[in-house]
């Protein structure tokens, strides 16, 4: 796959996860959200807790979730403590980080809590 259909199906596949937040009554709080750390997917809120999305997009989602590196974990764990920085409970804020998986026909499935702090 080329790089630019990569990019633009990558995009399409967080708009789908987006708007499937979005129906189940979350307010997506950013997208492509951009930290000294990295880039988080997506965030979204759901009260006062904050909700990390990772997109992954394959040709399965069983492809999809194989892309989720140890590393890359750990950027998103980076980036979210500086966003919640930001947050009025600070470091304290409940979070949560899930991974979205959309496969080739655009089929969504949401991995609630699929990593968290092991340390």
């Amino acid at each position: 796959m080329s790089g630019a259909v990569s990019y633009h199906g990558g995009l399409a596949a967080e708009a789908q996860v987006a708007a499937l937040y979005q129906r189940r009554g979350r307010q997506i709080a950013a997208q492509r959200w951009r930290g000294t750390a990295g880039e988080i997917d997506l965030v979204a809120r759901d009260g006062d807790a904050v909700i990390f999305i990772e997109v992954k997009k394959a040709a399965s989602h069983a492809r999809a979730v194989e892309r989720l590196s140890r590393r890359q974990m750990n950027r998103i764990y980076a980036s979210a403590s500086e966003f919640i920085a930001g947050e009025p409970a600070g470091q304290m804020t409940e979070v949560r980080f899930d991974v979205a998986l959309v496969d080739s026909i655009g089929r969504i499935e949401v991995l609630e809590n699929a990593f968290g702090l092991d340390w």
